[in-house]
């Protein structure tokens, strides 16, 4: 059975660059589908934070727009693709994905075929109307309404179909919060610095995942730099997700002087991406974009921002952003050979 070292932040408060200090911690989604797939795999998953203080999910995190049900985004991908003939051109911002309706396409197509409309020609309308809204920064009922392409919808049917969605992604945040608070290692996380090096070179690989938080107390840790140390040495696996790359800086150095992964193709959230959350538009005082890029690594990002990509080299195992979560953890488990 596979041992895993569950790295999480404890971190709760940021500094941004100003000074202030912001509320964080991990990104929830981040951290439980891995956790739920490790163990479903049958691995024997050990949640560790540097202090052993209990993790804390970063409200931000538990916005309901960060949880909108995989079947909806599927759709919404599915409509997104018809935006451009190139896939590479089609930028979707946070902003658009959040906030303008969109994500609503599978549940208003679904009435549309309620209607009358065939499954092709409701998605044909749905697509239309969403690649206006997504052109002219407006909110998907008003395009459908106001460019006739309502399908004899009522726009308080479309709206309903909106709100059912909202409903839905408030439910499953709720449901994801209570499944990680009865989850025994987030309540008592093992605690990385009383961890000796036997202890350490017991796991099989790690996996730390996103949020702000990891800015704060992985991207400088001597603790961590032993566990990266001693599983680098074994050549076993070294995965994270979004933020959680920032623990990789505190590898230590090779016998050459340069940095442990300095030359390894890796990924994390993007400049672009932090530009678009509530403590980048705040401002931070750095970035994990930029700064495993001045420490060596070769970065390797998706063509658009917010889309699912990983990097896979050697044992270094990293995701770029939320929406990886499932494909990092995958190559986690492809990597241990138990998928």
């Amino acid at each position: 059975m596979p041992r895993i070292a569950f790295l999480v932040s404890s971190a709760t408060e940021i500094e941004l660059s100003d000074g202030a200090r912001h509320p964080t911690g991990y990104f929830a989604e981040e951290a439980l589908k891995p956790y739920e797939r490790f163990v479903a795999a049958g691995a024997d998953v050990v949640v560790v934070t540097p202090d052993g203080r209990p993790p804390v999910a970063d409200d931000y995190g538990l916005e309901h727009f960060f949880h909108y049900p995989d079947e909806d985004q599927d759709f919404f991908g599915s409509v997104t693709r018809t935006f451009h003939h190139d896939p590479d051109d089609i930028r979707i911002t946070l902003h658009q994905n959040t906030e303008l309706g969109l994500v609503a396409a599978r549940r208003i197509a679904a009435r549309m075929v309620a209607t009358g409309l065939d499954p092709a020609q409701a998605h044909r309308t749905v697509s239309a109307g969403a690649r206006s809204a997504w052109r002219q920064d407006r909110q998907l009922v008003d395009v459908l309404v106001e460019e006739g392409l309502d399908g004899g919808l009522s726009r308080a049917e479309l709206q309903a179909a909106v709100d059912e969605l909202d409903a839905a992604a408030r439910d499953l945040a709720r449901e994801r919060r209570e499944k990680l608070r009865a989850i025994p290692g987030f309540a008592a996380p093992v605690a990385l610095r009383d961890l000796t090096a036997d202890e350490l070179a017991a796991f099989d690989a790690v996996f730390a995942p996103g949020g702000h938080g990891p800015m704060v107390d992985l991207a400088d840790d001597p603790d961590v730099g032993r566990l990266l140390g001693a599983l680098h040495r074994r050549n076993a696996p070294i995965a994270a997700l979004c933020h959680g790359p920032a623990m990789l800086l505190s590898a230590p150095d090779r016998d050459d002087g340069l940095w442990l992964f300095d030359g390894y193709r890796m990924t994390c959230f993007t400049d672009e991406e932090e530009d678009q959350t509530v403590p980048g538009r705040l401002g931070l005082p750095w970035y994990v974009d930029t700064a495993v890029k001045n420490a060596g690594g070769v970065f390797d990002d998706a063509p658009a921002a917010w889309v699912s990509h990983v990097v896979v080299d050697r044992n270094l195992i990293t995701g770029q952003n939320p929406n990886s979560t499932e494909a990092t953890a995958d190559a986690v488990l492809k990597a241990l050979q138990i998928r």
